[in-house]
């Protein structure tokens, strides 16, 4: 044969060889788990396993570990007993991080609470932008957690486990849910700091895509300058030339892909697709010169400073695009010590932000279908630390949710008089997952995929919705 295109030089026995491969590959992969392969648009869950109260997520990550008893639950039995000795009852033989063996002082709230809206939630003074919107938010005042240290706690409320290699929330939900936005991915992660507390670092495995396939991994857009590194072609290189470069680099993959069978070159090719398109969406994306200034008012924001709240606008911006979960994480929320003072920084940075996205998504007929959560990976203690600080607490903490099916005006569950443990109807971790899954049409128990012999779920083992706090 003297053609020169090369899928033809092949004899009989070459294509029926590979002929006979493929169709091995084919009834292996459905033998084992089709849904490896499922297509980015539709996702793996098609249908529904029950009609979906929310289309999207907004996780509003805050980093570090936000102390409840400063933000969303007052204590007035440990404001009573501040300075005097923590009951025996409550800590004797509980997990404590670095006051393990040390003499535990009560450490009254910081700051005052007080009542806001028709529900007359309490929050924290620090908060009345999140407070005028109280009668659109549910506080969950009894979540818990299992790992006391910052990266394994990341770790467990991000994937549902500490070992390492298991997907994300935010890739679970794309693959399952698939993707809306042909020029955007399909989970979004932006990062801020600001003042007042360590900045812990963050490892990029918090939005892996793990044993899933890569293409459902986090990608992380920058806050300040270029969001995505190359998103500009350099001098010389018109759009036809890239586009040209592009066809010739996936006609390679293809070949390659035909050849080995290797799944990760389809996401290759996928993700080179995906590159081009957002060369064009993403500067536009991140333009707000079409923002009103009130708009800008609204959510306190700069844009371009890489600030929480520009973060949350342009998280308003990425919902509308179609993108399935925004995740945005804040940091500095580390208070060994200075907690009095530093959350008063840290209330400035998130709290007008926040309502401000809750209000923005309301009056856009956007808060209905997308949910919005307000929580770090865990609380901080009732007991005092170097005087003036808290250390990790993992026994209760609260969470915030709006929209997307959540019942709004709403406390859930509680913490004992001191603050130091879920009592009241606590919510774990993987019920957390369970009940966010459930608003977007998701059985937990039904989205898993095969792994060494086991079905590996976001939610493990347990998990139960949460129903009390659903419309």
């Amino acid at each position: 044969m003297d053609s020169p295109d090369r899928n033809c030089l092949c004899c009989r026995r070459t294509f029926l060889g590979r002929g006979i491969a493929s169709l091995g590959l084919l009834g292996l992969n459905a033998l084992l788990d089709p849904r490896l392969f499922a297509a980015d648009s539709k996702g793996v869950v098609n249908p529904l396993h029950h009609p979906a109260k929310a289309k999207r997520v907004i996780f509003l990550y805050q980093a570090g570990g936000p102390s409840h008893l400063e933000t969303f639950d007052y204590k007035p039995k440990l404001a009573e007993m501040n300075g005097q000795p923590m009951p025996d009852s409550l800590t004797k033989g509980q997990q404590i991080a670095q006051l393990q063996g040390k003499q535990l002082t009560c450490f009254g709230p910081q700051h005052k609470f007080r009542k806001f809206g028709k529900s007359g939630q309490e929050i924290c003074e620090l908060f009345p932008h999140i407070g005028g919107v109280a009668d659109d938010i549910c506080i969950v005042r009894s979540m818990w957690t299992e790992q006391i240290n910052h990266d394994p706690a990341h770790t467990i409320m991000n994937t549902g486990s500490i070992i390492a290699g298991r997907p994300s929330m935010g890739s679970w939900i794309f693959y399952g849910l698939g993707a809306e936005a042909e020029d955007l991915p399909g989970f979004v992660v932006l990062l801020s700091s600001g003042r007042g507390g360590q900045n812990q670092p963050l490892s990029a495995r918090q939005w892996s895509a793990g044993l899933l396939p890569s293409r459902f991994q986090g990608v992380k857009l920058n806050s300040m300058g270029d969001p995505v590194l190359y998103i500009k072609n350099p001098g010389g290189v018109s759009p036809t030339i890239q586009r040209e470069s592009m066809d010739a680099i996936n006609a390679l993959n293809r070949e390659q892909s035909a050849t080995l069978q290797d799944p990760e070159i389809q996401t290759r090719i996928a993700q080179y697709e995906m590159a081009f398109k957002m060369q064009t969406s993403v500067p536009g994306l991140v333009d707000m010169s079409q923002e009103p200034k009130e708009v800008l008012d609204l959510y306190g924001a700069q844009p371009g400073d890489g600030s929480f709240a520009s973060n949350c606008l342009l998280a308003r911006r990425l919902a509308e695009r179609g993108v399935r979960f925004i995740q945005l994480y804040h940091r500095d929320w580390d208070h060994h010590s200075a907690v009095k003072a530093n959350v008063v920084l840290k209330a400035e940075e998130v709290d007008r932000a926040t309502a401000a996205l809750i209000t923005d998504l309301k009056r856009r007929g956007m808060l209905d279908d997308t949910l919005i959560v307000w929580g770090g990976e865990f609380g901080r203690t009732p007991m005092s630390q170097g005087g003036d600080g808290r250390d990790h607490h993992i026994k209760g903490f609260s969470f915030v949710l709006a929209g997307g099916g959540i019942k709004g005006g709403l406390s859930y569950g509680s913490t004992d008089d001191f603050g130091y443990a879920a009592q009241e109807n606590p919510v774990s971790v993987h019920d957390f997952h369970a009940t966010m899954l459930h608003l977007l049409g998701i059985d937990h128990k039904r989205l898993f995929v095969k792994f060494q012999g086991l079905d590996v779920r976001l939610t493990g083992i347990s998990g139960d919705v949460v129903k009390d706090i659903l419309v």
